[in-house]
């Protein structure tokens, strides 16, 4: 098998976890798998770059004498916001001809930036999602998935997202066993599939302002499997169902039923990620009350049924 050579940007401003996380997954499957991975960093001039949290990060060498790489990894973090022009023209350049152009977080503003992201769909960190769209209205934003491929272009959401991503990579190379391997190692048990959302429904939603629409908003999270229907959760908050449907969309960014379904559907993955109940139980557990209305909600959300889903996250029980 020839080795892949692995290059990582480095700028000034970068989000150094974006650099270390995808590093760290493909220099274990060096380890596991000796002459796989060669991973190089550059930076414009070869100097070092300091990152957003002010770590000092010593490249190996410049850009212009890097090796070409088989997958060319550009980071996020604050220096995506102005870049250098410097480093999209080397990217402009340089990107169409790596076999594999991945970027982590914020480093999806710099392909795009660049023309590598035209007519492709992509993600990104969920803060930039919207400037993504405006400023490049020839990308296709997701900004649900933690990541994105499209062709040999992969594009990540958030910082962790990028160690995820690389996991699929190192899956695609090396097999599924030296990816779970490494992802025991690391300690995140299972790359999550791509087409996981970003964050929570607690997240997604904005808390409300009024006590009573907050503790409703409690009240959901704590008791997936109650009656969560607009008439129960209106009387629960004493306001006409009308008047909570309407208060609770202004208060939150979204309606009572899609923040009913997001925590149902959280709810049911975390049991599926974290423990040992049976598809029945976890449905009922759930709110969805039959295995088949939590396999059409699962599939219509995540795109995968719930028992692929636990096989894709769990790591298998050792013999």
């Amino acid at each position: 098998m020839a080795q892949r050579t692995v290059l990582v940007v480095l700028f000034d401003g970068v989000q150094s976890l974006d650099v270390s996380g995808p590093v760290e997954v493909f220099a274990g499957a060096e380890t596991y798998t000796p002459g796989t991975y060669r991973i190089r960093t550059a930076s414009l001039d070869g100097g070092p770059v300091r990152s957003s949290s002010g770590l000092t990060l010593v490249p190996d060498e410049a850009l212009a004498d890097a090796p070409d790489p088989h997958t060319l990894l550009v980071p996020g973090g604050r220096g995506t916001r102005r870049p250098d022009p410097r480093l999209t023209d080397w990217l402009r350049e340089h990107g169409p001809r790596a076999p594999r152009l991945v970027s982590v977080c914020t480093g999806s503003l710099l392909l795009a930036e660049a023309g590598l992201l035209d007519g492709r769909r992509a993600t990104t960190h969920w803060m930039f999602c919207d400037k993504l769209a405006r400023d490049h209205p020839a990308v296709a934003v997701d900004p649900d998935p933690i990541y994105v491929r499209d062709g040999h272009i992969a594009t990540s959401a958030g910082v962790t997202s990028g160690i995820d991503l690389a996991l699929a990579l190192v899956e695609d190379d090396l097999g599924r066993e030296v990816a779970l391997t490494i992802a025991r190692h690391l300690v995140v048990f299972l790359r999550r599939p791509g087409n996981q959302a970003q964050f929570s429904a607690q997240l997604a939603a904005q808390t409300a302002f009024r006590e009573p629409l907050r503790e409703v908003q409690r009240w959901i999270t704590e008791h997936p499997a109650d009656d969560l229907t607009v008439e129960s959760l209106a009387a629960r908050a004493r306001l006409s169902p009308r008047h909570f449907a309407r208060a609770f969309r202004a208060e939150t960014g979204m309606t009572p039923g899609r923040y009913v379904d997001r925590v149902r559907l959280e709810h049911a993955r975390r049991l599926l990620e974290d423990t040992g109940d049976g598809i029945e139980e976890i449905s009922r557990a759930s709110g969805y009350g039959t295995p088949e209305a939590m396999r059409r909600a699962f599939v219509n959300a995540l795109g995968t049924p719930p028992a692929d889903y636990r096989r894709r996250f769990r790591p298998a029980p050792t013999p």
